[in-house]
């Protein structure tokens, strides 16, 4: 009995080995993986001070802050922060420690690929490698695109490999990065009137993309971002969020502004519950309806008298750029890419879509609303409200929705697969079935769970 148990023993550690040596050589056959998180989800450090994380931090640095200065010029301002590493988690006080991206990277080692460096790649670096792309995600999106093909370009020297080709997994904002660096490469946004016409001259640095839980048509969560200051970063969502972020922050950042719901796409309702028409690319309209942080009494305290006078030529002429840039990632083209792209998200979830504007009691100002009082309160079940709701609400992640990802048809040109599951926009990468289908999709494999089937289209 000894001997056969034995004997089993064995044979099943030998099968054990076999099934683990041929995941690991099936590994080896998969192109290397980049991982490009979202908003605010990489870290941001002061390299000239011990490499003080900055971002994310609880409470705000004594020295640094996360704005950028206001300049004539707002492509080429800087401070002294940088991108560290991607957000894997994080831990606020008594708060179980939350994942952000760590659980996707554990799950694709754990099918055999392994993490590397940009600068110094193994000699394995083309095979299953793990790229993440940590960037400062305060800069406009084409500069962060033109990053991503450099570095790109600089590992495919290193290995001696010209016709390597990568496989992208891009949360929220990082998709907008990854379209855009397949699209045009490093190519910067046409100057004067020219239209942007995509080539996909980087379409041969990519083999599959995809787009994960992604604004393709911007969210307007952003426009409450700059006139209430509330994050809508990875952290906020499933965590109360104790680190203040202004809307004298979002004011400086470029990339905030080409998150803005795209031409045409957002939904404002007036007082009647009819729509009003709105070019959120006008800073007259935000004047208007006292969007605009410069108005703000506070804003004098904030900034500089520089900064106070660059103001409104700055935010010109970030609302000018990020129209250019919805524009170019829906602009038609000639040109047929080879990269296969795939939607991956969430439409189980009430999400904000637009926007509704009332008149303040005492001052009359413009109020604008990006939330209805609950259908079970009692405010919440008139029949005002539920047209409200249905107005200003739809299916998605509670950040983005399911419109936005599939950019209104825009994007089927270019799609293989959309597929949807029930999960928070800040906990899709941390999913275990989504990164099981993650997985399945890049490797060609077909997908295997439930979860991943297709929900109904509304």
């Amino acid at each position: 009995m000894r001997s056969i148990y034995s004997i089993s023993s064995r044979l099943a550690i030998l099968l054990l080995m076999i099934l683990a040596a041929g995941t690991f050589a099936l590994a080896k056959d998969r192109d290397s993986v980049i991982i490009i998180p979202g908003i605010m989800g990489s870290e941001l450090v002061n390299r000239e001070k011990a490499d003080e994380v900055v971002w994310f931090s609880v409470a705000r640095s004594k020295t640094d802050d996360i704005r950028l200065p206001i300049t004539s010029d707002p492509l080429a301002s800087r401070d002294d922060l940088s991108a560290g590493d991607i957000l894997r988690s994080v831990k606020i006080g008594p708060i179980p420690r939350v994942d952000i991206y760590k659980g996707l990277i554990d799950s694709l080692i754990s099918k055999g690929y392994h993490e590397e460096t940009w600068n110094a790649p193994s000699n394995d670096g083309a095979n299953a490698g793990i790229y993440v792309f940590a960037y400062d995600w305060r800069l406009d999106n084409v500069h962060n695109a033109k990053l991503l093909v450099e570095r790109i370009e600089a590992v495919k020297k290193q290995l001696n490999a010209p016709e390597l080709k990568f496989d992208i997994i891009a949360h929220s904002m990082g998709g907008l990065i990854a379209r855009y660096a397949a699209m045009y490469g490093t190519a910067d946004l046409p100057a004067g009137n020219q239209r942007p016409v995509p080539n996909w001259v980087g379409d041969r640095h990519f083999r599959k993309i995809v787009l994960l839980g992604t604004p393709n048509e911007g969210s307007p969560l952003t426009l409450e971002g700059f006139i209430k200051g509330e994050s809508f970063g990875p952290v906020a969502v499933n965590m109360p969020f104790v680190r203040n972020i202004s809307r004298f922050d979002v004011f400086t950042m470029p990339a905030a502004y080409e998150l803005l719901p795209a031409p045409g796409t957002f939904t404002l309702m007036g007082e009647d519950l009819q729509p009003i028409k709105v070019d959120l690319y006008d800073p007259k309209v935000w004047a208007v309806y006292g969007w605009d942080p410069v108005s703000d009494p506070k804003f004098a305290k904030t900034f500089s008298a520089a900064e106070r006078k660059a103001a409104p030529l700055f935010f010109a002429k970030m609302l000018r750029r990020a129209k250019l840039f919805h524009e170019a990632l829906n602009a038609a083209s000639s040109v047929k890419p080879k990269v296969e792209f795939a939607l991956v998200g969430a439409e189980c979830k009430e999400t904000i879509a637009g926007a509704a504007l009332s008149r303040s009691g005492k001052s009359g100002d413009w109020v604008t609303r990006f939330s209805v009082p609950n259908e079970k309160k009692k405010d919440g079940a008139t029949p005002e409200s539920a047209a409200l709701r249905a107005a200003i609400y739809a299916p998605g992640d509670g950040v983005v929705s399911s419109y936005s990802l599939r950019g209104n048809g825009r994007l089927s040109s270019m799609l293989v697969s959309t597929k949807f599951f029930c999960e928070a926009h800040n906990r899709l990468a941390a999913n275990h079935e989504i990164q099981e289908y993650i997985e399945q999709f890049l490797t060609g494999a077909e997908a295997a769970t439930p979860a991943a089937e297709e929900m109904p289209r509304n």
